[in-house]
């Protein structure tokens, strides 16, 4: 991802509806574009970004974030091509394995990643907000169902 690239991964991401209040999404981008051990991989049609993907390893586990696929450009394989692309991503760098988090209501997405060989991992998810504003957003949100 190029730097002049920001607004159209975060129209997109926000027409995918990947976003939320409490994960600032410029935010993302920057703390993956400002470490080693993550990137952010597009797909590019006639200057247009047309998918993204956020892939980033931890030294255990390689883990993938805002899969997008421009909505008019579903059902075309960009997403299996772009799970390829971080999964070579991570394997280059000694990755024995890909995680993922899908919300639970999201049974399409997870039918996806079915399809790619993704499985239920039987792990509980837990979190603890470090930050208060983040927290706040976080706990608005799902007040909402967000």
């Amino acid at each position: 991802m190029r730097a002049d690239e920001q607004s159209q991964v975060i129209a997109l991401w926000q027409a995918c509806d990947l976003t939320r209040p409490w994960n600032d999404p410029a935010a993302d981008i920057a703390l993956a574009r400002g470490r080693a051990s993550s990137d952010i991989l597009l797909a590019r049609e006639g200057g247009e970004v047309i998918a993204t993907i956020m892939v980033g390893e931890d030294g255990h586990r390689a883990w993938v974030y805002y899969l997008a696929v421009a909505p008019a450009r579903r059902r075309q394989g960009i997403a299996r091509t772009a799970m390829a692309a971080a999964e070579d991503w991570a394997k280059a760098r000694g990755m024995p394995k890909m995680h993922l988090m899908v919300r639970l209501e999201n049974t399409a997405v997870i039918a996806f990643y079915e399809s790619l060989g993704y499985e239920d991992g039987a792990c509980v998810m837990m979190q603890k907000w470090l930050d208060a504003k983040g927290a706040a957003l976080y706990r608005a949100g799902a007040k909402q169902g967000a």
